[in-house]
């Protein structure tokens, strides 16, 4: 129970000093036991969603049995990274969403980076 009370606390510290703009949206990753879900998110207005993927995603779910969890966040980050540039979305402000970067979240981010993503 304390660590997700931890975990939201760094969340709502996080989100007070960033947010997306239609310059920057704003990538927000969630991490679950058994997978790692990335979404690019336009806040204001209504929050609407730009690019999601995860490692649930069609393009991925058939290629990640033999991979461990670092290596489908990578694929994840990729993926993401991917989308939003066939989108025309260069730069994104990067949420971290209460997680410690390092692990799973360290490796999304590095994987969108190197496929060409700006944060």
């Amino acid at each position: 129970m304390a660590k997700l009370v931890g975990r939201e606390r760094r969340k709502l510290r996080i989100r007070n000093k960033i947010s997306g703009s239609t310059e920057r949206p704003r990538l927000s990753v969630f991490r679950s036991g058994r997978h790692i879900y990335a979404q690019v998110v336009l806040d204001g207005g209504d929050g609407k969603t730009l690019a999601a993927a995860s490692t649930l995603s069609g393009d991925l779910k058939g290629n990640l049995e033999s991979d461990d969890k670092t290596a489908a966040a990578k694929k994840v980050g990729a993926l993401i990274a991917k989308i939003c540039l066939e989108k025309k979305i260069e730069k994104v402000v990067f949420d971290r969403n209460g997680y410690l970067y390092h692990g799973r979240v360290k490796a999304l981010a590095e994987a969108a980076r190197e496929a060409g993503l700006k944060f």
